[in-house]
């Protein structure tokens, strides 16, 4: 499976750089030699009472969905960490554009020694504050340059939640009558493939009729629009939807119409009962906590940190939100119990071959049999960007 493709597609996203991977947390010895010194490498540590730490948001919790969801993992570690309200800043409703840029700017300004930005466009502002203000620690959701900027203060941050959108998956695959799946999907990127692609193969390994149409919202949040796929890919005959975008909107119109869904970052259930089946969701609580404490230790953050499920459940970042007993589909939770231990063992592997997709530019790409696609195992950032037989781009 390693072929000419797979290196140029690391190559491309992940700059040729040796990251590290989904069950390590060490920067390369490169970046160590490169990289700008930073309070944390000399051993410098932060009282916890004069910390602040600053949040870049996409939207606001209001939306139910993705920064509702990384908002509560702020919650749990300024909880776990004791911290006061007045030490967490956060600035929502920011674009991907100019205006992250001065978000960052004041929340520097306001005096936070750490600043997470949570959403894919945020990156390049972020790389450009961080190289003007080398004492405050940057961490990125869902980014991919941090390794190989040369800027120790500069992290990228995520989880292999196409495990979960795997099992959320099985929970479609078992409930279609129509054996047509609709996905809500926001943009062509790789983190939003990865996670479709992912779900439609749990879906497939419990169904193998199963197909599934993708229509795109070009928006992070945008709830007008969302309901408008929705309901667009429910006219076309899909019985059950899944969604990459941020409201519940898509869960609303499945009700309306006596269709059904499943669910991403926060459950879905009290939006839509009688259409939630479940929900694939992260718990960023404690990569915030671990990041944060480290600034408190005067310790290093990895450069590229991702972390799944763990051997012993104790510290998952990820998870399903409960079954809907009420509409599921019989055996629903045990067919799930059953593939979430055989991911944890290594038995199963979602990308596994043989497996056939291509690329929005059009590329074809081949996983062989008894091979896998190693997703995020040498880095945070999703690289999977192939829409698989089975599934089609509509709209």
């Amino acid at each position: 499976m390693r072929r000419r493709v797979f290196s140029v597609l690391l190559s491309a996203v992940l700059m040729a750089t040796a990251l590290t991977g989904c069950g390590g947390s060490a920067d390369t010895a490169d970046d160590a030699q490169t990289a700008q010194e930073s309070p944390e490498k000399e051993g410098a540590g932060i009282a916890k009472e004069d910390l602040k730490v600053g949040f870049v948001h996409i939207g606001d919790p209001s939306d139910m969905g993705y920064t509702y969801n990384h908002d509560q993992g702020t919650q749990k570690m300024q909880e776990d960490l004791g911290l006061s309200d007045d030490q967490i800043i956060n600035k929502f409703n920011t674009p991907e554009d100019a205006q992250c840029d001065t978000a960052l700017r004041e929340l520097v300004d306001a005096g936070c020694q750490i600043i997470f930005g949570t959403s894919f466009g945020f990156e390049d502002y972020m790389l450009e504050v961080a190289r003007e203000y080398p004492d405050v620690q940057f961490c990125h959701a869902t980014g991919y340059q941090a390794a190989s900027s040369g800027l120790s203060n500069m992290h990228d941050y995520f989880t292999p939640i196409y495990q979960a959108r795997y099992l959320s998956g099985i929970a479609a695959g078992l409930k279609t009558e129509t054996d047509k799946l609709g996905y809500v999907a926001a943009f062509p990127y790789a983190e939003v493939i990865s996670g479709l692609t992912s779900f439609y193969l749990g879906a497939k390994s419990v169904n193998p009729d199963v197909t599934m149409e993708i229509q795109y919202t070009n928006a992070w949040n945008d709830p007008k629009k969302e309901s408008e796929v929705a309901q667009a890919l429910i006219d076309s005959g899909c019985d059950v939807l899944s969604q990459h975008s941020d409201s519940t909107a898509a869960a609303t119109t499945a009700e309306k119409n006596g269709a059904w869904h499943v669910g991403y970052n926060a459950d879905t259930i009290a939006a839509a009962p009688k259409a939630s089946l479940i929900s694939a969701c992260i718990d960023w609580s404690i990569y915030l906590t671990e990041a944060v404490q480290a600034v408190i230790d005067g310790e290093e953050i990895p450069a590229d940190w991702c972390q799944g499920l763990s051997e012993d459940g104790e510290t998952d970042t990820i998870y399903l939100s409960p079954l809907n007993e009420d509409i599921a589909a019989e055996g629903t939770q045990e067919a799930i119990d059953e593939a979430e231990e055989k991911i944890r063992s290594g038995e199963v592997q979602v990308f596994q071959g043989p497996l056939k997709g291509v690329s929005p530019e059009g590329e074809e790409f081949e996983v062989k049999e008894g091979e896998h696609f190693p997703e995020q195992e040498e880095a945070s950032a999703p690289t999977w960007s192939y829409i698989v037989d089975g599934c089609t781009v509509v709209g």
